[in-house]
């Protein structure tokens, strides 16, 4: 047993990071509780009918062997305490795709073939070199130098900006914030009786409050597994408020009973037009007649949002967890992106959306997980809600939801890095995290921050030359832009306009 866990530790450098097994392992479990609700919400979101949908059950476990393959890759490649599963946002697009949203009639088959091909733009990034690097003579791909590209002021932001959109997801999980018509956005109504009933708004806010209250009271006093503990107490307090269903752990989910050997026999059954697989088989490769144009369009922003969803993740993520370098990219970066480039081609043969890597990782780095192990433990827990459904489906959202928002606590540290008295700074940096937030997309916030920031640079840069060329000013102009900075807008304005193109 002593010979096993020195390997462990050798393997991943638990010891080199400052860590230990036993606290990797409950940063597993961390990662996971808050990742749990993705087992259950991607195939809503794809399907679109949801549990009605036959294929419900094919595409629970292909979103299981997914996000387990994917944060293996993460886990023995890459070595980072990170995890993946199919990206929000985008398996709601996989689903538009499906259901004609796009103008025309794509198979479940058409949308992994189109996942593919972005995740192969995104593998070949990672390949093809464009730069050797003058002091330890390795080949830098055209990923690395778009990361060299994203402007010091956007790069300061974007760990802030996770950390905000992260707490927003848990705050409206736990229905703390509700929608509303005329301000899109409200606190939940607590003095409304109906909101109180068993399992209500008020009862589900309630819940997630008092697991951030738990969590912080053990943090304080520094509780191993702080966390996890919040979790497990919260999804108990829920019990009895209707937020967390009895029923589930009796075999029932989301209203359908789930029978692990049936799903099982449908997921590989070719002979079911209902299945995944046979949905790939027939429609993959036949694309719908004069849909060229579209497909190329959504295989770009497929690419796109993967991209830079990744890279603003792993930023975030690993800044939160000190695992940067010197110029503050992450270690291992490089290996990250194979792994998560990896996961995309893979989740397309499993049959789900693109695997990326979750912001939620951010809630095992926040429990202490430096290293792979933290990554493996969450992986093995994904592939044991295959058989363990009922279990894992109980723990309602809303105690998932109280780690998110501490983790959102935890980031917002980061905003002391950012240098607002620069106007030149503050702007792009304040629009990368206001619109990551509220647009709930990373991709969306470091797109317009970018683009912010090059307009803002170029033109002052461009007023300073007028004056020092005439006179006016003796302080010669200088500029931060590059040409890959300028290339990265580019591809953000193909990204925001090319439906309207």
């Amino acid at each position: 047993m002593k010979k096993l866990v020195n390997k462990i530790n050798k393997y991943f450098e638990i010891d080199k990071r400052n860590s230990s097994i036993k606290v990797e392992l409950y940063a597993g479990l961390t990662t996971f509780l808050s990742m749990a609700y993705i087992l259950v919400v991607n195939p809503n979101n794809i399907l679109q009918l949801g549990t009605a949908d036959p294929r419900f059950s094919s595409v629970f476990i292909a979103t299981a062997i997914g996000s387990f393959i994917g944060t293996l890759l993460m886990a023995l490649l890459a070595k980072m305490p990170l995890a993946q599963a199919p990206g929000m946002g985008i398996n709601a697009l996989t689903g538009a795709i499906i259901g004609g949203a796009m103008g025309y009639s794509y198979s479940y088959g058409n949308a992994m073939v189109i996942i593919f091909v972005s995740g192969i733009l995104f593998l070949l990034l990672s390949f093809i070199p464009c730069q050797v690097d003058k002091e330890t003579g390795e080949a830098i791909s055209l990923r690395e130098k778009i990361f060299e590209g994203i402007p010091k002021a956007i790069v300061d932001s974007i760990a802030v900006g996770v950390g905000l959109f992260i707490a927003f997801i848990g705050l409206q999980n736990a229905n703390i914030i509700t929608s509303n018509e005329y301000t899109l956005v409200e606190l939940v109504n607590f003095n409304n009786p109906n909101t109180w009933v068993p399992g209500g708004e008020a009862c589900m806010a309630f819940v997630a409050l008092i697991g951030l209250i738990i969590i912080g009271i053990l943090s304080h006093y520094k509780v191993n597994g702080a966390i996890v503990w919040g979790i497990i107490i919260s999804t108990i307090i829920a019990i009895p408020l209707g937020v967390a269903d009895i029923n589930i752990l009796l075999g029932h989910q989301s209203g359908i009973s789930w029978n692990f050997k049936d799903s099982i026999i449908n997921y590989f059954n070719l002979n079911n037009d209902n299945t995944v697989f046979m949905s790939i088989l027939r429609g993959g490769f036949l694309l719908p007649k004069g849909s060229l144009s579209t497909t190329l369009m959504l295989v770009t922003t497929f690419f796109l949002i993967d991209l830079f969803d990744t890279m603003g993740t792993l930023l975030g993520c690993c800044k939160n967890a000190g695992l940067v370098d010197r110029e503050g990219k992450p270690i291992n970066y490089g290996k990250m992106m194979y792994a998560d480039s990896a996961a995309t081609m893979t989740s397309s043969f499993v049959g789900t959306s693109t695997i990326s890597t979750f912001v939620e990782s951010s809630t095992g780095i926040s429990a202490g997980g430096k290293t792979g192990l933290t990554a493996l433990t969450t992986a093995i827990l994904f592939l044991m809600s295959i058989f363990l459904l009922p279990l894992f489906a109980f723990i309602p959202s809303s105690a998932a939801a109280s780690a998110l928002i501490y983790v959102g606590v935890i980031m917002m540290s980061n905003v002391k890095n950012i240098d607002f008295k620069n106007v030149k700074n503050a702007i792009p940096s304040f629009i990368t995290i206001v619109i990551m937030l509220l647009s709930y997309s990373i991709t969306d916030g470091i797109g317009l921050g970018i683009i912010t920031y090059f307009f803002l640079e170029s033109i002052i840069y461009i007023i300073d030359l007028i004056l020092y060329k005439t006179g006016k000013s003796k302080r010669k102009p200088k500029t931060d832009m590059t040409v890959v900075t300028i290339i990265i807008v580019i591809l953000f304005l193909i990204y925001f306009l090319m439906p309207a193109l």
